[in-house]
């Protein structure tokens, strides 16, 4: 009986832009298609948002503000594969989008 023990490499992406971040997603499962994988997952995170208020005249009319937030998408994309492979220098030469934030976990 031969029993497979499947590594596991969790990619986290993070960007203000949501097409973008779809994009560099789909570019990284593109380039891993080729290789010997069990399995690819995307799970899709909540988008957490900063919200900050600001006075419109810092001298009068303090009743009077604005509002601005800034939404950060987020999306893990979990990588199952055999250790024989190099999943790893692969996914550390690749060339996302500037504006997609990425982080690589060996778990």
């Amino acid at each position: 009986m031969d029993i497979k023990t499947n590594a596991k490499i969790r990619v986290r992406l993070e960007s203000f832009n949501p097409e973008l971040l779809i994009s560099s997603c789909q570019k990284i499962t593109d380039i891993l298609s080729n290789t010997a994988l069990s399995s690819i997952g995307m799970v899709t995170l909540p988008t957490s948002k900063r919200i900050y208020c600001v006075l419109r005249s810092p001298h009068v009319d303090k009743d009077s503000r604005e509002h601005f937030e800034i939404r950060i998408h987020k999306r893990v994309l979990e990588i199952y594969y055999d250790p024989e492979v190099s999943i790893f220098d692969l996914l550390a030469e690749i060339d996302l989008a500037p504006g997609v934030f990425y982080r690589i976990c060996l778990s």
